[in-house]
């Protein structure tokens, strides 16, 4: 057994908050998590992942899913998962939400720290990104964008 009681420092990324808590590096590269903390109305872009399976699983707040043609609303305790190759997004749909996402196999989650900013003490709201750069890089990562942030 492998504990990580030292999770990873947490950084911007598209305008919320991440950590990555099992880095796919000691998992051989099987898996990964990373926590994400958004807030009210966040989404990110519908895209798909072609090289890993994902699990989410709400930890605090209320949530929206897609996934593919499909809506799932969950709430802490709750979990949706996004087959390889399938469109997917989600929409906080609480003040603040908090998920874990597991992604199987693992790596993935150094596209996500390669574009992100460290996370200050003094931060009040998150750091700028550049869209361009995030989506060019995400061709090395088999990421790919299908379609707009989803909406109420």
């Amino acid at each position: 057994m492998t504990a990580f009681p030292e999770t990873g420092s947490p950084f911007w990324f598209l305008g919320g908050q991440a950590k990555v808590l099992v880095p796919g590096k000691v998992t051989g590269g099987s898996l990964s998590v990373i926590e994400f903390t958004d807030s009210a109305g966040h989404a990110p872009p519908m895209h798909v992942h072609e090289g890993e399976e994902e699990v989410w699983i709400v930890l605090d707040g209320k949530i929206r899913f897609f996934v593919g043609d499909e809506k799932f609303d969950l709430e802490p305790g709750q979990a949706a998962y996004g087959p390889r190759g399938v469109a997917h997004s989600y929409l906080v749909r609480s003040e603040t939400a908090r998920l874990a996402a597991v992604f199987a196999p693992g790596q993935v989650e150094e596209w996500f720290t390669s574009n992100s900013s460290p996370v200050s003490s003094v931060d009040e709201a998150p750091a700028s990104f550049d869209i361009g750069a995030i989506l060019a890089s995400a061709d090395a990562f088999k990421v790919r964008v299908a379609g707009p942030p989803p909406t109420e």
